[in-house]
C-alpha cells in the first residue's frame, strides 16, 4: 500500500482572523483579535481528516481596540504575556462530521495551563491565487472557560452585575497556503 505524501499548509496570516467574544457588564459583547500568529496543518495529501494542526499566537498582540482594557488582558490579571509571551494549539484528531464539517479535538494552551478543546470547523472550499498559490478556507469555532487557563481576574460592579463573563467563544476564520 502506497503512502500519501505529507503536505505541510501554513497560515496566511494576511488573509486570516483569530478572534475571541466575551460577555461585558452581561448585556453586550466585546470583540479582541490577536494580530501575531503562526500555524501549520499538515496533512497526507489534501485529506484534511488527516490532519495535525499546530497553532500559535503572541499574547501581547491582543487587540480588543481599546487600549486601556488591551494593557490590562496582558497583565498578570489576564495572559501575562511578559512571562507567557505565546498561547498555543496542537491537534490529537480531525474527525468527519458531515460534507465540509470536520470536529478538531487537541490541546490548548495558555498561561503554562493546558486542558483539551474540542472545535468546529466548516470547510470553505480550495482555490489557486492570483500568485499561483494553492489555499483552502476554513471557519472554526469553539468555546472556552477562561478560568480553567488562569485567566481569574473578576470584578461586580455596585449593582451586582458581573464585569467580564468566563465563557470565551472563538472565531477563526483560516486560509491555508499549500506549497507550490
Amino acid at each position: 500500500m502506497e503512502t500519501a505524501t505529507k503536505t505541510t499548509w501554513n497560515i496566511d496570516p494576511t488573509h486570516s482572523e483569530i478572534q475571541f467574544k466575551v460577555k461585558h457588564l452581561v448585556i453586550s459583547t466585546v470583540t479582541g483579535h490577536f494580530r501575531q500568529f503562526e500555524g501549520t496543518v499538515e496533512t497526507e495529501g489534501d485529506e484534511f481528516e488527516t490532519a495535525t494542526v499546530r497553532f500559535s499566537a503572541d499574547t501581547a498582540s491582543v487587540d480588543t481596540n481599546q487600549p486601556q482594557r488591551d494593557e490590562h488582558l496582558r497583565s498578570a490579571d489576564f495572559f501575562e504575556s511578559e512571562k507567557y509571551p505565546k498561547m498555543s494549539f496542537e491537534s490529537t484528531g480531525v474527525e468527519k462530521t458531515g460534507e465540509g464539517t470536520y470536529k478538531i479535538t487537541g490541546n490548548l494552551t495558555i498561561k503554562g495551563t493546558t486542558k483539551p478543546i474540542e472545535l468546529k470547523a466548516e470547510y470553505g472550499g480550495s482555490m489557486t491565487d492570483f500568485y499561483g498559490n494553492y489555499k483552502s478556507g476554513f471557519e472554526i469555532t469553539g468555546k472556552v472557560n477562561r478560568k480553567e487557563y488562569g485567566l481569574n481576574w473578576s470584578a461586580v460592579t455596585e449593582a451586582g452585575g458581573i464585569v467580564v463573563g468566563d465563557e470565551v467563544k472563538l472565531a477563526l476564520n483560516v486560509q491555508i497556503a499549500r506549497p507550490a
